[in-house]
């Protein structure tokens, strides 16, 4: 008897207190980053962006220690009328020639009152200037044991407080989705 608890003691010591953090890639392929926004307070405009990469890495033992690190290639953005993009792309909005890209780093995560739903604040950066953004993230599922993972995200932004000013009849909130699905490196 005294054996076999000396062997658990042993086995247990030698097991790591915490698992490591799993970091996992954004799969491009299986992932949307869209927005909406209203033009002269009647319609949405609603478009994505194409091209963005990102890493996640999920502490499962405290998700307080998980990060979010995303970078979106503004000039990807597709509304869907090659006119408007090209305009979104100018300096006129986005400025894609001097600020070719928006990223947003996670600076704390914390579980909602459901553990399915997330609270990830971080930095979102757009044209040199950085806000705090809050992200409402529900799921972050296991799909395929946990080599892959699921999750969708919501925000709203003041376009304003980043200097995405031009064009009087578009509102000033955007309204952003994401849903990803993210693979262990």
């Amino acid at each position: 008897m005294k054996r076999i608890i000396t062997l658990i003691t042993t086995l247990a010591l030698l097991m790591p207190l915490n698992a490591p953090a799993q970091m996992y890639n954004v799969d491009p392929a299986r992932t949307t980053i869209q927005f909406k926004v209203k033009n002269m307070g009647i319609m949405n405009v609603k478009g994505g962006f194409e091209k963005f990469k990102g890493t996640v890495d999920i502490d499962e033992a405290d998700i307080s220690k998980s990060k979010v690190d995303v970078s979106i290639d503004i000039a990807s953005i597709n509304t869907g009328i090659d006119m408007r993009d090209k305009d979104l792309r100018s300096p006129n909005f986005f400025d894609v020639v001097k600020f070719p890209t928006m990223t947003f780093v996670s600076t704390k995560i914390e579980t909602g009152t459901d553990k399915e739903k997330l609270k990830v604040t971080g930095n979102l950066t757009i044209k040199g200037v950085t806000k705090e953004v809050i992200l409402n993230v529900d799921g972050l599922k296991n799909l395929q044991g946990d080599l892959k993972r699921g999750a969708s995200a919501t925000a709203t932004v003041n376009r304003q407080d980043f200097g995405v000013s031009s064009g009087a009849t578009i509102g000033d909130e955007v309204f952003i989705t994401v849903k990803t699905e993210l693979f262990k490196q």
